[in-house]
């Protein structure tokens, strides 16, 4: 298939990058007039460089006019035959007498034509191999290694322009000699000789004049050419520019937002940074090559017509290109580590920042200092807006804020590491309605300023860290995790700001209200970093009924949950809020239930009335584990009682326990002490399921360095012997069952009536040598009760199994 029909079966994208090889120099309908007739050529054979060529180079040039004005004379698109006869204009007068410039003009369209078209052809052999999306890494370094071949190239023409032009000024100084010796002569006596000479030397001035001005109008072309590849060159560099700083590096700074959540962070920074130090390698080069032809234009400017629009494009290209510049260096000013989102004050908190083209352009020649505050929402949309960072403008003080950016060899990285800050004091604004100091939002802003080319280019460089929530008292930490999770959960779409900074978004943006399947993976994923194990379909049901107060849920994962529905409105009949409830169970799970929430164990999510359904299916003593309703952080034991002699069955609630609980006892050895409990639901039994997680006993205790031996103490529900056989809960472990271990240690049971705690202090009272206040459940806040449990069908001597003795 011929090259030209190729060539139009490429994408878009790569099509564009094609068209860019074209100008007025060297039209594309042209190219297309003239497809058959170009590739007819043996282009790779000429060597315009070659002064062997010249003839040869000269008659196809002058086939090629001929063949345009034939192929314009017959064109029936209007347009399309003015196009054509405006280009034989055209290469008459810049190619007549310089036919090399554009052999040379072909030889690289046609090759540049050749190299994207394999490129794709390669990208759909890969992908035919390879099923799925292609590599976009891949691509940038293709792209790269465009850029460098186009920079290389150009930065030949410049030597060739360089060597004609000192040619050209050897040739112009011969030239004034050759006058003034005329001049000098034409004084003297005319004689016969002289006459001789004069003519002689007049001849050699017209002929060396005619060379000059041949020199000129190649000098006039080479910088034409040069200036045009000069403005593809630099529109290839600012595309992907543009896609290493606005797709992968944000995509990147997403992704260090999302890992706040527990999201996992795949840290790509090395490769970005290899991306953008080509990057500006490249921009680098070019500018200095735009600078040195400004250089020789005005060591060698060339009159006509042609000479302002050459002036100014070198001008536009300069502009261009350093524009390029300080975009890549104030855009590639990161934070590699993160500044904790909720931070308390005088408390110390660490971060890092990095130039990821620092060393390439040897930024560190100068050690930058690096100044850090904090401030505000509405000082960070200033910022943005005004491009300025006023001097003191700050909403607090922060110690150990300043530092030294330094380049690591190694690594290749030139960043500086704050190990030792400190938030002394923060300026808070005015609340409004509900807002509270955890719902306020602030970030760090780093500012420094980057010498590059020995000084010739400053750039005032500044980035803003996440958001963060400042506390003063850990009572404020879950309500400020809130506006965190949800911020960087939330955070608007990004946009590419006018900015050089780029920032990716407007700060603290973030929608009021989101659907709901989008906050259940925000939540299942937090809880996953947490707990290092996510949320279940039945979890997040759960939890959306909870979340939306108990509403019939149609079409649950898009109904909207607003900011004040996950974290301001406290829940029905409660004090708290979803997200206070919902981050006490995720603290209590990470801190003491982590292994057997990993390995199942724990049911967690099933609310009362769903837990009491699935207990009645199995037998007696099943039971399971769940999360507490209720109580902040509390875990429940659910399970199952079976009354042989009354026939009936009822499902047991054991009042929560705590992280307090757990810090005496684990879980897991409460399941144990519990004999009643004998299968986990649904037919597990007790001890395959928990068995591992038993704290293991020695039948022998030996003393402790005090001379004191230590005791163990058991979980146990007093007087309730008909179901738990207490005194053989655990015969290796010494019985506790006289010695409470706090106020919250002896399990108790949710119910509302009174029968039960007159029959066992009726019961109790044969007993006076025990300490009654061990069984007496008046204590229980029956206000914090699920559902009242019936005990009325106990057998009250059951519960009492003491010795009577007479009042």
């Amino acid at each position: 298939m011929a090259l030209w029909a190729r060539l139009q079966e490429l994408p878009g994208e790569l099509l564009r990058q094609c068209q860019l090889a074209y100008g007025d120099h060297f039209p594309m309908e042209v190219r297309c007039a003239l497809a058959h007739w170009i590739e007819g050529k043996p282009w790779q054979d000429m060597d315009p460089d070659n002064p062997a060529f010249d003839m040869y180079g000269t008659t196809v040039v002058s086939a090629m006019i001929e063949e345009l004005q034939l192929k314009a004379s017959t064109e029936e698109n209007f347009v399309m035959r003015l196009k054509l006869l405006e280009a034989v204009n055209t290469f008459k007068q810049n190619y007549s007498h310089n036919p090399q410039a554009l052999v040379r003009v072909i030889k690289s369209c046609l090759a540049t034509e050749m190299r994207i078209i394999q490129q794709a052809e390669n990208c759909s052999r890969l992908a035919s191999h390879m099923p799925g999306p292609h590599d976009p890494h891949s691509e940038i370094t293709q792209q790269l290694d465009t850029l460098r071949r186009r920079t290389q190239e150009t930065e030949d023409e410049l030597r060739r322009m360089i060597q004609i032009q000192e040619s050209f000024v050897i040739q112009y100084q011969e030239c004034q000699k050759l006058q003034a010796h005329y001049q000098q002569l034409s004084t003297q006596n005319t004689g016969q000789t002289n006459v001789e000479l004069l003519n002689k030397i007049h001849n050699e001035t017209k002929a060396m004049e005619q060379a000059i001005r041949q020199r000129i109008g190649e000098l006039r072309e080479m910088r034409i050419a040069f200036s045009e590849k000069q403005q593809e060159t630099t529109n290839l560099l600012g595309a992907l520019q543009t896609r290493v700083l606005d797709n992968e590096l944000i995509k990147w700074k997403r992704a260090q937002q999302l890992g706040g959540n527990g999201v996992t962070f795949e840290n790509n920074l090395d490769q970005i940074q290899e991306w953008c130090e080509a990057l500006a390698e490249l921009i680098w080069q070019n500018w200095q090559q735009i600078k040195r032809v400004e250089h020789l234009a005005l060591q060698v400017p060339i009159g006509g017509s042609q000479a302002p629009p050459i002036a100014d494009r070198f001008k536009t290209l300069n502009a261009h290109i350093t524009s390029l510049l300080s975009s890549l260096v104030t855009s590639t000013f990161i934070i590699e580590k993160q500044p904790p989102q909720v931070m308390k004050t005088n408390t110390r908190f660490t971060a890092t920042v990095r130039l990821l083209v620092g060393g390439k352009l040897n930024v560190h020649m100068t050690p930058p200092q690096v100044k850090v505050s904090i401030i505000s929402e509405g000082q960070a949309n200033a910022l943005l807006k005004s491009e300025k960072v006023g001097v003191g403008e700050a909403s607090g003080d922060i110690l150990n804020n300043t530092g030294t950016m330094e380049y690591h060899q190694g690594t290749r990285q030139l960043s500086v590491s704050f190990r030792n800050m400190q938030l002394r004091k923060i300026k808070r604004a005015e609340k409004k309605g509900t807002e509270s100091v955890m719902d306020e939002k602030f970030a760090l802003l780093f500012q420094s300023q980057f010498k590059v080319g020995g000084g010739e280019l400053v750039f005032q460089v500044w980035t803003l860290s996440l958001p963060v929530v400042v506390i003063v008292h850990g009572n404020q930490e879950p309500h400020a995790w809130a506006t965190v999770t949800w911020d960087n959960a939330f955070a608007e779409p990004k946009r590419r700001c006018p900015s050089p900074h780029n920032q990716s978004r407007v700060p603290f943006a973030v929608p009021d209200k989101v659907p709901w399947h989008q906050l259940g993976e925000v939540l299942s994923m937090k809880f996953k970093s947490a707990t290092g194990r996510g949320l279940s379909e039945d979890n997040l049901r759960y939890l959306a009924g909870k979340i939306f107060r108990g509403q019939p849920i149609k079409d649950g994962n898009n109904m909207l949950v607003s900011w004040s529905q996950f974290c301001k409105e406290p829940l029905p009949e409660r004090n708290f809020t979803f997200w206070e409830w919902f981050y006490a169970i995720m603290k209590v799970t990470r801190e003491h239930l982590r292994a057997l929430w990993n390995d199942s164990v724990v049911w967690g999510f099933v609310g009362r009335r769903e837990a009491d359904e699935m207990l009645r299916q199995g037998c007696n003593g099943t039971f399971l584990l769940r999360f507490s309703d209720s109580e902040l952080g509390g875990v429940t034991i659910a399970w199952l009682h079976e009354d042989p002699q009354q026939d009936s069955k009822e499902v047991i609630m054991i009042q929560p326990f705590t992280s307090r609980d757990f810090t005496i006892r684990s879980l897991a050895d409460r399941v144990s002490d519990l004999q009643q409990l004998t299968f986990m639901y649904p037919d597990i039994p007790k001890a395959q399921a928990f068995g591992k997680y038993y704290t293991p006993v020695t039948d022998t205790q030996s003393a402790t360095s005090n001379g004191y031996v230590k005791p163990v103490l058991v979980t146990q529900i007093p007087g309730l012997s008909g179901m738990l056989n207490l005194v053989d809960s655990n015969p290796s472990t010494p019985q506790s069952y006289f010695h409470p271990h706090s106020p919250d240690t002896g399990a108790s049971i949710y119910h509302d009536g009174s029968s039960l705690d007159q029959a066992m202090q009726a019961g109790l009272s044969a007993a006076p040598d025990l300490d009654y206040n061990l069984c007496d459940v008046s204590d229980v806040d029956f206000a914090e009760l699920d559902i009242p449990v019936d005990f009325t069908n106990f057998n009250v001597t059951e519960l009492a199994p003491y010795p009577t003795k007479a009042n």
